[in-house]
């Protein structure tokens, strides 16, 4: 963690990814973050995967570092008290809460006319969706997956989520930049269709297919150049990619295959070294000859001649492999370290980008759902002893 947006308080209160991913990113550059929560857990408190004593690891890992507040959302006076928290401190909310519901901008800025409020949605006109339900109606599901098999592939990896929770991020801090200058506050929609559309524009895919039709099936060939997953002679699996004229020249010398691929050139009539896109091409042809010199060398030889060479490429692992054989993902990286949660002790990351000559701060740990009821019903809102009790007494906050 640093210290970037030291002094800078955020109410969250949103579920699954995108929303509590863009707190995450906020608390991680040192601003307060605070959560509030249904008494006992929202949605995703309970989400998988979940550590032995039942706590969720999802949540934890998607909070660490906030404070959570509880309160019985059920209620109207519930929900009322969750608005001044919305609209309270320095008056920035995330939430994915629905647009026309109880925390609808027309009402928080009844409270707070300059808040700052953005509000991660599914799609732009209000239908529900998750990231996967996203990312089948865009279409990447169809382009992956082997060539000679129509079934869509799902992907893993909820991308739409993970890119939200950054760009909501960097969406926030834009209308608060704009409203120091201003005054004025505003809500900022960040919807996960439009988010997935225009990445795909920005990838020059839309236009791609205006111009030429749907993307065929490539199965695990990078698309555009070359690049694929080869096996070793001691049955390691490699991915090795040359996108770049110092790749591509880099992988021909590390493996010896000069004259067969100036040969190929010559039949084709392509320049491998110039074009990326005529390795992808001609891959059909390519790929044996590589595939050739892999399988007749051991993996640690193609590594240390890969590595010689500057040639791209990596060795494929499940998660738990590489938390054992690639230090520099985990257990030797300073990004994480080992911290205390509800659920136990465990690797934990902090902040994904370095300041070269500063030293972060170890993470925190995830909060306890309510953990700081009191404290923040206190300092954010100024309320005395006694009116918090009677609240717990009420059963409105926990």
């Amino acid at each position: 963690m640093y210290n970037l947006l030291a002094g800078l308080t955020v109410v969250e209160g949103a579920s699954f990814i995108a929303g509590p991913c863009c707190g995450l990113h906020l608390a991680q550059m040192g601003a307060r973050v605070i959560r509030f929560d249904q008494i006992g857990g929202g949605p995703d408190a309970h989400r998988w995967p979940r550590a032995a004593n039942g706590a969720s690891l999802y949540w934890e890992g998607l909070n660490k570092g906030k404070q959570s507040i509880a309160i019985d959302l059920t209620r109207p006076q519930g929900r009322e008290l969750a608005q001044r928290i919305a609209t309270a401190g320095d008056g920035l909310f995330v939430t994915n809460f629905p647009a026309d519901g109880f925390l609808a901008y027309d009402r928080l800025a009844a409270l707070r006319a300059d808040l700052v409020c953005l509000r991660i949605m599914g799609w732009a006109d209000g239908t529900p969706a998750v990231d996967y339900t996203i990312n089948a109606a865009v279409g990447v599901p169809m382009m992956t997956g082997p060539a000679d098999d129509p079934r869509p592939i799902n992907h893993v990896l909820p991308a739409w989520d993970l890119m939200a929770g950054a760009y909501g991020a960097f969406a926030l801090l834009g209308a608060e930049r704009e409203r120091r200058a201003s005054g004025r506050g505003r809500e900022v929609r960040l919807a996960l269709s439009d988010l997935a559309a225009a990445s795909l524009g920005h990838l020059g895919q839309v236009a791609d297919v205006i111009a030429g039709g749907d993307r065929p099936r490539s199965g695990n060939d990078l698309f555009g150049a070359f690049g694929r997953d080869f096996e070793t002679r001691d049955g390691q699996r490699l991915m090795i990619v040359a996108i770049t004229p110092r790749q591509w020249a880099g992988l021909v010398t590390a493996l010896g295959i000069g004259e067969a691929v100036a040969a190929l050139e010559v039949r084709t009539e392509a320049s491998f070294a110039r074009d990326e896109g005529a390795r992808f091409l001609h891959r059909a042809e390519l790929t044996p000859i590589v595939a050739a010199a892999v399988v007749a060398r051991d993996a640690t030889e193609l590594a240390a001649a890969f590595d010689e060479a500057g040639v791209c490429w990596s060795t494929y692992r499940t998660l738990g492999e590489a938390l054992v054989e690639e230090p520099r993902l985990f257990t030797e990286n300073p990004v994480f370290a080992p911290i205390s949660h509800p659920a136990g002790t465990y690797l934990t990351p902090g902040a994904a980008a370095r300041l070269p000559g500063e030293s972060a701060h170890a993470p925190d740990p995830a909060p306890r759902i309510g953990a700081d009821t009191d404290e923040v019903l206190a300092d954010l809102l100024g309320l005395g002893s006694g009116e918090i009790a009677r609240l717990h007494d009420t059963g409105l906050v926990a």
